[in-house]
């Protein structure tokens, strides 16, 4: 039996599938205790056995990747939303350990304040209920465990070392404003990809899924389901 595994990205819960969740049967990971993205990948393998059709948000598509380069032969089907592949980059290193001493200095509040916006895009910052249920799920974290998932970001693999060899079919979602993981990004991973498609969500930054979850469902539900 297939199990669809939805996996959120950094400081995200089932929140960020909640459109997804209301009409498709699948298991919502959990990367709250763990600090290292493959670590993470080989704890879902082994959480969930046979074989998987694997959605993932952000950070948490990052662990779809893995989860494909460590046991390709159980991954069916795979979407990658909002994400890229590259490495660390110069400065990086530098503006991440910066707001880890943010949220342990002054809060998730804090936190919350400086990285949330940025994530949505500007015309959705007006939906009230949008930005209320998006800052409720960062309050729902703590600091300790925003400096885990930071630091499996910091240490993440160059993903484009083993792109090609991904031979599933696989679906890239992005918003189209998103300024944290642009559409180029996915532009990059399309072309490495042996069986990929690339679909662009309008009206949408990096949270997509939750931005216009009609638009990534109509996408998403019926490439998971086949």
């Amino acid at each position: 039996m297939t199990t669809t595994l939805l996996i959120p990205g950094l400081l995200c819960d089932r929140t960020v599938w909640a459109p997804i969740l209301d009409r498709l049967p699948a298991v919502v990971a959990d990367l709250s205790t763990q600090d290292d993205l493959t670590r993470m990948a080989a704890d879902l393998l082994a959480q969930y056995p046979g074989p998987l059709r694997v959605a993932g948000h952000s950070m948490g598509a990052r662990v779809a990747m893995e989860m494909a380069r460590l046991a390709p032969g159980r991954i069916e089907r795979l979407a990658l939303l909002d994400t890229g592949i590259h490495p660390l980059r110069e400065g990086e290193r530098a503006k991440r350990d910066e707001i880890v001493r943010l949220a342990h200095a002054q809060g998730m509040a804090a936190l919350c304040d400086r990285w949330l916006p940025p994530m949505v895009w500007q015309g959705n910052h007006a939906r009230t209920a949008l930005m209320a249920d998006l800052r409720a799920m960062v309050l729902r974290m703590d600091a300790d465990l925003h400096e885990r998932q930071i630091k499996a970001l910091v240490n993440r693999p160059d993903a484009s070392e083993y792109l090609t060899a991904i031979r599933c079919p696989v679906l890239l979602l992005v918003g189209r404003h998103d300024a944290w993981s642009p559409v180029a990004q996915h532009e990059d991973m399309l072309a490495l990809l042996p069986d990929a498609r690339l679909v662009v969500i309008e009206d949408a930054g990096h949270f997509a899924p939750v931005e216009q979850p009609q638009a990534v469902a109509a996408v998403l539900l019926p490439f998971l389901q086949v």
